[in-house]
């Protein structure tokens, strides 16, 4: 299964809203109720791209197997060189090691934007999430507990980071 990692076109939408809304439906990784429309997925890619930030995906023979992004953390002006990020890996490709190639890719292309820190927001029960971070050094920096409700349940959220200039 040859993987093919590259910056995302408007062409790729369809795969990512799919990715998107599976997960709103069907997971606590997204704590949106709702499936997006394609507009809506349109309008997001434009503003990643106004604002200079990266989609990438992983392309499998034409499909989008997986994507990821980063973006602003916080808007306020000290927090501008951390970034929050996100991937999503189609169901049909879990445990390919998808992920693992978007998120590498991911903290390259930070360190070349100069930023300084990665952020993950994970479900505090997906287990699988937080110690796939781990893998890429990202340590656990605070749970909050109950500050999202979905499917009828109070949802804790861990925060991951990861200082991408070691040096400092």
């Amino acid at each position: 299964m040859e993987t093919t990692l590259r910056p995302a076109i408007v062409n790729d939408l369809e795969g990512i809203l799919a990715i998107v809304n599976h997960n709103i439906l069907y997971s606590t990784a997204l704590y949106d109720y709702n499936v997006k429309s394609m507009e809506y997925i349109q309008q997001w890619f434009k503003e990643k791209q106004e604002a200079e930030w990266p989609v990438i995906v992983a392309d499998i023979k034409g499909k989008v197997a997986g994507y990821g992004t980063y973006g602003t953390f916080r808007t306020k002006d000290g927090y501008k060189y951390t970034v929050e990020h996100s991937v999503y890996v189609n169901e049909e490709y879990h445990g390919k090691g998808i992920g693992k190639m978007l998120l590498a890719d991911l903290i390259i292309l930070a360190k070349k934007q100069g930023m300084h820190s990665m952020i993950a927001g994970i479900d505090a029960e997906n287990k699988s999430s937080i110690e796939f971070h781990k893998k890429f050094g990202f340590r656990e920096a605070g749970l909050l507990k109950e500050v999202g409700f979905k499917f009828n349940r109070w949802l804790d959220v861990v925060f991951m980071e990861l200082h991408l200039n070691q040096d400092s």
